[in-house]
């Protein structure tokens, strides 16, 4: 989940949902409320641990935080390097995700038609929407954290994605992570140097305001989605289809990135001298070209990949049955 939250257009929340354990990760965050915080202001931290469902809740965020400083740098270092093949992977994974939520899905009607027809039309929609300037005012920054989470809650609504419309996807997940990344390496080397260099502490407080708003959005969707697969689950699930098929034009792997220029041509910079994307230009491959079947290649991957999770899940149910049936 913590590499699918990182890649643009990729949700973490579709890792959760082919997972199966969706409902689980929903209901878990539910259960951070007042009553899970009075257990701990008043010490009974085993209590609190078995009411907030302690053990697949650390587990989960620990593998998220292990993930941004280990297989996320490494999608970095691909996408930079290999990006088609990154993007095509990624669209397989999507493939296979809308074929894993459809195929036991059985409540189609006019009513959850519709509002699978809403939920592609605004997946398609965000795709095509134009990034913003970077902004890195503190309360701003806050409203990108609750806004970013999205993407651990909502199969189909990539956070990454929504931080690239907010002009802040390389300030908060490129800058601040490596900012991060760097100061643990310097504390473990014993050099605190890093007190000093005002751009590095200013870097990890945007940083820490924006986790700040990630837990708040993280708490506050959960209960509102709780909520809706509990009372509209047919619904519900009919828009997430909707809108994981609408949100495939991102991830269109056959793309020319687009930079804003000014009224010269000349390009646009960030704070951090880095060209400013402005959209980007998709494009019918070259099927006779060795690269577009390499492209292909990774699109079966990444669908192979999902499937290989759907096996994974139905076997981790029959073997909770049988237990249970001993």
């Amino acid at each position: 989940m913590g590499a699918a939250n990182k890649v643009p257009g990729v949700s973490g929340g579709i890792v959760a949902f082919v997972g199966g354990f969706y409902e689980e990760f929903i209901y878990s965050l539910q259960k951070v409320n007042g009553k899970a915080f009075k257990l701990l202001f008043n010490g009974r931290f085993k209590s609190f641990y078995r009411y907030t469902n302690g053990e697949f809740l650390v587990l989960l965020i620990l593998g998220m935080l292990v993930s941004y400083f280990s297989v996320s740098r490494l999608l970095d270092y691909f996408l930079e390097r290999k990006e088609l093949f990154v993007w095509a992977a990624f669209f397989g994974m999507i493939l296979g995700s809308i074929y894993y939520i459809s195929k036991d899905y059985n409540h189609w009607n006019k009513k959850t038609i519709m509002y699978g027809l809403i939920g592609l039309v605004v997946g398609i929609s965000i795709s095509f929407l134009s990034p913003a300037r970077e902004n890195d005012n503190l309360i701003f920054i806050f409203f990108c954290g609750i806004i970013s989470v999205s993407g651990m809650t909502l199969p189909g609504l990539s956070g990454s994605f929504i931080l690239i419309l907010l002009g802040n996807y390389v300030l908060l997940l490129v800058d601040s992570v490596n900012a991060l990344y760097k100061t643990f390496a310097d504390i473990l080397q014993g050099d605190f140097d890093f007190v000093y260099n005002a751009k590095r502490m200013d870097t990890l407080k945007i940083l820490a305001v924006f986790t700040l708003g990630s837990a708040t959005g993280l708490v506050t969707l959960s209960h509102l989605l709780g909520f809706l697969l509990k009372r509209y689950k047919a619904i519900s699930t009919a828009v997430i289809i909707g809108f994981i098929t609408g949100s495939l034009g991102v991830l269109w792997p056959w793309k020319r990135t687009l930079y804003k220029t000014d009224d010269m041509g000349q390009f646009l910079l960030d704070s951090n001298g880095d060209q400013i994307v402005q959209n980007y230009q998709r494009y019918w491959p070259d099927i006779w070209a060795m690269e577009t079947w390499g492209a292909i290649f990774f699109v079966i991957f990444g669908v192979f990949v999902l499937l290989s999770l759907d096996w994974y899940g139905k076997n981790r149910l029959e073997r909770k049955q049988i237990r249970a049936n001993r």
